[in-house]
Parts: C-alpha cells; sequence; structure tokens
C-alpha cells in the first residue's frame, strides 16, 4: 500500500487523521468524501471539475511540493465565500507521497 497520512479538520473543528492512498488519482475532495468528514451533499457538488467551490479548503501546512493553482481553480476561488490567501479546491489537490503530513481546513459551508 502507498498510504499518506494527513490531517483534515471538519467543518465542526474536529480534526481527523486519515490515510490517503497515492496510487488511485484520488483528490483531497474525494478523500474527504470517503471519510464522510462532511454531510453528503456539501462537499464536491460539481463532481472535481472545479466548477464550484463546496470543497474549498485552507491549507495549514507549508507543503513547496504543492501544485500551483490553475487558472480554471483561481477563477472559482474569486466567486467563492470565505476565500483565504491559503484556499485552495481539495477536487484540484491530488493525493501524492509529497503530500505526508498535509494538513487543511475545511472552510465553512457556503448556504
Amino acid at each position: 500500500m502507498s498510504d499518506i497520512k494527513i490531517t483534515i479538520i471538519d467543518r465542526e473543528g474536529e480534526a481527523h487523521v486519515v490515510d490517503a492512498p497515492t496510487d488511485m488519482n484520488m483528490n483531497l475532495m474525494e478523500v474527504v468524501r470517503s471519510h464522510e468528514l462532511a454531510p453528503e451533499g456539501t462537499i464536491g457538488i460539481c463532481g472535481g471539475m472545479a466548477m464550484c467551490a463546496s470543497c474549498q479548503c485552507y491549507v495549514l501546512s507549508h507543503h513547496h511540493l504543492l501544485s500551483e493553482k490553475s487558472f480554471e481553480e483561481e477563477d472559482m476561488l474569486d466567486q467563492a465565500f470565505y476565500v483565504e490567501d491559503n484556499s485552495r479546491l481539495g477536487c484540484q489537490i491530488f493525493m501524492t507521497k509529497e503530500l505526508e503530513g498535509l494538513a487543511v481546513k475545511l472552510a465553512p459551508e457556503s448556504t
């Protein structure tokens, strides 16, 4: 197995250290859903196409190997609520071995 450990702080402020596979091309949004860390229907509404901001999170750790934001991700974040300098869309962060120890906090749900 090629899992990494990441920390996800849910919307209630509870931290969860979870295993995230690096050999399945999963993104952070899918990891959150697979561990049921957000209520069904509140994260990944667009299916991971960077067309909504329901998977917005704040990157708390310093991972210099985190991929750069794409134009589509920047554009979506420009339209989102609760955006911070460290905001990313979880659907655009793919699990790789270099992200071992990643720590993120889920952004508040936009209603």
